[in-house]
C-alpha cells in the first residue's frame, strides 16, 4: 500500500488557476495541542469542522490541508451538485431508504447554498438541473435502469431522443438521453475556497501542511507534519483514500484519477447554439464521458480514469480532445486552455468507509465521485458522531465499504474490467 497522505498533481488546477490569489494559511510549525484535529480541508473536513465549533465552541479546532485550499480533489472536480442521490438499483425494498437519502441531499444542498448565500461567495452556483445521454446499446441499458429508479422513487424528469438532445445540447451525438432537474452546478474551486476562507476564527487552518504520520499518544493522538506536531484528543480522517496510509482500512479503499478538461472560451456562434445557458450532462455509463459548460460560454469535459498514480497529461489530453470532438466535431480542432487530474477515493461497493476506526479516531472516505453534497453530509454527521451526539444510521443509510482483494490482484482486476468496460462502451468514452 502507498504511504502517501496526500495526490500529486502533474498539473494546476484549471478551475483554481481562474480565480484570484488568496493569502494562503501559514504550514503548522512547532508543538501545539488541540482538542480536534481534522485532516483535510475539502467538503468533509469543513463540514465536520463547523459541525464540532456549533456543539463545541470552546474547544480548539486545527484543520490541516496539504496544499493550499483550491488545488486539492475538492477544487478539481466537475462542480455537479446532486439533490438526489446515486443509486444503483430502485427495488421496491430500496425505495424508503432512497427517499431518505434524497431527502437528506436536498437539506444539506440547502445548507451550501445558504452558506454561500451569506458569505456573498460568488461560485457560479445555477440549479440547471442535469442530462443523462447515451448513443452505446450498453449505456441506452443503463440509462433504462436509471430510467427505472426514477420512476420507482416518484422524482421528475424528461425523456429526450437526439433531435431534443442535440437542440439543447448543440451535439447530435447520443441516440437518448433524459433531464433532472434535481442538480446544481457551481464553480468548485470558488466553492470550496469560500467554504473555507468563511470559517469562524474559532477554527485554525494550516496550508500546505500534509500528514506524515498519526500515531496513539495515551488517550489521544499524536499528528506529525514535516514542521510540526499535534497532540490531540480526537482525529478526524477526512483525505479520502490517502487516509489509507494513517489507519484507514486499506483493504476497502482504492485512489482512483479522473482527468477534465476546460476549452478556450467558445466562438459567439457556437457559445449561443452550444453554451447560451448553462448545462451538465453525466454519463449514463460510468465509463462515458460528464460534460457542462460555464457561465462565460466554455465547454468542459470530464473521462479517463487511472489506478493509483496520475496518467501521462499530455496522452490524456489528446484523448480527451478526441472524445470532444466526436461530439461536437465543427469545432475542430478543439483548444484547451486548461486540462488537469484529481483523485476520487473508490469502493468495490460504493459504499463510503466511515466511522470510528480506533479509540478517538474517526474517517470518512470513499465518496466514489459523489463529493460535494455527499462528503459534505458524512462530515457532519462524523463530527457528530465522535462527540457522542446522535446520528442518523449512516450503515443502513449508505451501506459499508466492502473488502477488495490485496496487490497486486486488485491492480489486475482493475485494469482488465475497465479494459472489458471500454470496449463494449467505447462510444460512450
Amino acid at each position: 500500500m502507498s504511504r502517501l497522505t496526500h495526490p500529486t498533481h502533474q498539473r494546476r488546477c484549471g478551475w483554481n488557476a481562474w480565480l484570484p490569489e488568496r493569502h494562503v494559511q501559514a504550514p503548522l510549525a512547532g508543538h501545539q495541542h488541540a482538542d480536534i484535529v481534522i485532516v483535510g480541508a475539502g467538503y468533509t473536513g469543513v463540514a465536520a469542522a463547523l459541525a464540532w465549533q456549533q456543539h463545541r465552541p470552546d474547544d480548539r479546532i486545527l484543520i490541516l490541508e496539504a496544499e493550499q485550499v483550491g488545488e486539492g480533489s475538492p477544487g478539481r472536480n466537475s462542480g455537479f451538485m446532486l439533490e438526489i442521490a446515486l443509486a444503483n438499483d430502485a427495488h421496491p425494498d430500496e425505495l424508503a431508504r432512497m427517499s431518505r437519502l434524497n431527502a437528506l441531499s436536498r437539506e444539506t444542498m440547502a445548507w451550501l447554498r445558504q452558506r454561500v448565500e451569506q458569505q456573498g461567495a460568488d461560485c457560479e452556483l445555477q440549479h440547471s438541473g442535469t442530462y443523462r445521454a447515451a448513443r452505446s446499446e450498453l449505456g441506452i441499458e443503463a440509462l433504462a435502469k436509471y430510467r427505472r429508479f426514477l420512476d420507482a422513487a416518484q422524482l421528475r424528469y424528461e425523456t429526450l431522443d437526439r433531435e431534443a438532445l442535440g437542440e439543447r445540447l448543440g451535439s447530435r451525438y447520443y441516440r437518448q438521453g433524459l433531464y433532472s432537474p434535481d442538480c446544481y452546478l457551481v464553480q468548485p474551486a470558488a466553492l470550496i475556497r469560500a467554504l473555507v476562507d468563511s470559517l469562524p476564527s474559532a477554527i485554525t487552518l494550516h496550508e500546505y501542511s500534509p500528514v506524515r504520520d498519526v500515531l496513539a499518544n495515551g488517550a489521544g493522538w499524536r499528528v506529525i507534519t514535516d514542521e510540526g506536531e499535534i497532540n490531540a484528543r480526537r482525529v478526524i480522517l477526512a483525505n479520502n483514500a490517502f487516509s489509507r496510509a494513517l489507519g484507514a482500512d486499506a483493504s476497502r479503499l482504492t485512489a482512483i484519477y479522473t482527468y477534465a478538461a476546460l476549452t478556450e472560451v467558445l466562438p459567439e456562434p457556437q457559445r449561443q447554439r452550444i453554451a447560451a445557458t448553462p448545462w451538465g450532462l453525466l454519463p449514463a455509463h460510468r465509463l462515458g464521458c460528464t460534460l457542462r459548460t460555464t457561465q462565460d460560454g466554455r465547454l468542459m469535459i470530464r473521462s479517463r480514469y487511472s489506478y493509483e498514480r496520475e496518467a501521462d497529461n499530455a496522452r490524456i489530453e489528446r484523448e480527451l480532445r478526441n472524445s470532444l470532438e466526436a461530439r461536437y466535431p465543427d469545432l475542430s480542432p478543439i483548444r484547451f486552455e486548461s486540462m488537469w487530474g484529481g483523485t476520487t477515493g473508490l469502493t468495490y461497493n460504493g459504499a463510503p468507509l466511515w466511522g470510528e476506526i480506533a479509540p478517538r479516531l474517526f474517517v470518512s472516505a470513499g465518496c466514489n465521485g459523489g463529493g460535494i453534497i455527499k462528503g459534505t453530509y458524512l462530515g457532519n454527521a462524523l463530527a457528530r458522531r465522535a462527540m457522542g451526539l446522535a446520528t442518523e444510521d449512516i450503515p443502513a443509510l449508505f451501506g459499508q465499504a466492502s473488502w477488495m482483494p490485496p496487490e497486486p490482484v486488485r491492480k489486475l482486476g482493475f485494469h482488465l474490467k475497465s479494459r472489458l468496460e471500454q470496449r463494449k462502451a467505447s462510444e460512450e468514452t
